[in-house]
């Protein structure tokens, strides 16, 4: 008799492989091996440099180690400071040559340096590690405790997860992003996603950029689920090329194959999602931007990982060219990598901005992850273009924090209230 495969979905293939065994199933308890590690400098380095002492145990591949200081970029009090230090003295004693030091938020440079390869198993100490599934990669996020055993073993256990597929078909209209399918995907498949992996596909999906890709994955985390997965194609080759390395493999053995089994299937139209804006206090509290026409903002916050790319940016740039931010409120904008900056300075993004009278922030998680500039103080409403609006997530516990994409945030800059984009595109 003929053994014959089972048919895996894209996460379960990764799976397989990085187990080396053949097929998996879903709730199945598994090892793998891991290809990347990714740490930044709040639960990297602070974190598991005790408990590997205490193990006695060195770090199992520094080449495989990515670490990356972003969140208490750049020191604004002798304790970030001490931080910081201690993240570059365990890089250097470690040996980890890939270490980007204050050179952006390390799910982009996790992409702009090309650690992400389609059929990758991927660990970070980070919530917002899905971000790397945009590449076809299986990435998620881990506490500072199995963080230590992977450091020293290089290994991890998962309990398989069982797959949903979202299909975005149609395009997008203007003004409206992969922020808004994330927000309305908080709304209607809801936050408690748990153990699940997000497959995203469709037209929408397939003629999207490889940035506006990873916020997809990136806000899996707000979905509660595992990870997000997007099946690798000619647009993932190109960004691995522009990072300046070579996929070596087939992007053909990381697709999901036809017939396999899927937990739940949803169809959407993209043509007809309108811009989305979420409610404090939770990324659920998601509705059509009209439906908060006129709720005045104090601050317009654009920045994070999934909202200060160089897409990001010049969605921004489209609203504000020839416009200026209302005297009623502030624009801070704190782009994802010093690469970002570079590139909107030099197509001319930067000086649209600042003409508009955006005030630009040095690169950094900053006000999204409740650090560095952009807190907003007892009382004040932002609008924001990151990802968790969680009460007291930017600063006082009794401000506000609405969701949007970069196109809403700049609308409402300039009108000094919440404002749908498309009015000025």
């Amino acid at each position: 008799m003929t053994n014959v495969l089972k048919a895996q979905t894209l996460a379960e293939k990764i799976i397989s492989r990085a187990a080396n065994v053949k097929s998996v199933n879903p709730g199945e308890l598994i090892t793998c091996k891991v290809d990347n590690v990714l740490m930044h400098d709040s639960s990297g380095p602070r974190r598991v440099e005790d408990r590997l002492s205490q193990l006695n145990a060195k770090v199992f591949d520094p080449s495989k180690i990515v670490l990356v200081s972003d969140h208490f970029v750049p020191a604004t009090d002798a304790e970030s400071a001490e931080i910081l230090a201690l993240t570059r003295r365990w890089a250097k004693n470690n040996g980890i040559t890939n270490f980007y030091d204050m050179q952006g938020i390390c799910h982009v440079m996790m992409a702009e340096k090309g650690h992400l390869m389609p059929g990758n198993f991927l660990v970070g100490g980070d919530s917002h590690s899905p971000t790397g599934g945009a590449f076809g990669t299986f990435m998620v996020g881990i506490g500072a405790t199995e963080m230590t055993g992977v450091l020293a073993t290089g290994e991890i256990w998962i309990k398989v997860p069982e797959s949903i597929k979202v299909n975005w078909q149609g395009q997008l209209a203007k003004g409206v992003s992969s922020k808004d399918i994330m927000l309305f995907l908080c709304k209607h498949l809801g936050v408690n996603n748990n153990y699940k992996v997000i497959e995203f596909a469709g037209e929408a999906v397939a003629n999207m950029n490889m940035l506006e890709r990873m916020v997809l994955c990136n806000m899996t985390a707000e979905l509660g689920a595992k990870t997000g997965v997007i099946a690798p194609d000619a647009t993932t080759l190109e960004a691995i090329t522009t990072a300046g390395k070579t996929f070596p493999g087939n992007i053909n053995d990381w697709q999901s194959d036809a017939d396999a089994h899927y937990y739940a299937e949803h169809t959407f139209d993209a043509s007809q999602l309108k811009p989305q804006i979420a409610a404090p206090h939770s990324p659920e509290n998601t509705d059509d931007v009209d439906t908060y026409n006129n709720v005045a903002i104090d601050q317009a916050y654009i920045g994070a990982c999934t909202g200060a790319k160089l897409s990001d940016l010049h969605m921004a740039a489209e609203v504000l060219k020839g416009q200026k931010v209302a005297s009623s409120t502030r624009l801070l904008v704190a782009p994802a990598s010093a690469s970002t900056t570079n590139k909107a300075a030099a197509d001319g993004t930067l000086e649209i901005l600042t003409a508009a009278g955006a005030i630009i922030l040095p690169t950094g998680c900053g006000a999204c992850a409740g650090m560095g500039a952009g807190a907003i103080a007892n009382g004040e409403v932002c609008l924001s273009s990151t990802s968790r609006n969680f009460k007291g997530r930017m600063g006082s516990p009794n401000s506000e924090v609405y969701l949007g994409s970069p196109y809403s945030v700049a609308a409402a800059a300039i009108t000094g209230v919440i404002t749908d984009p498309r009015e000025f595109l």
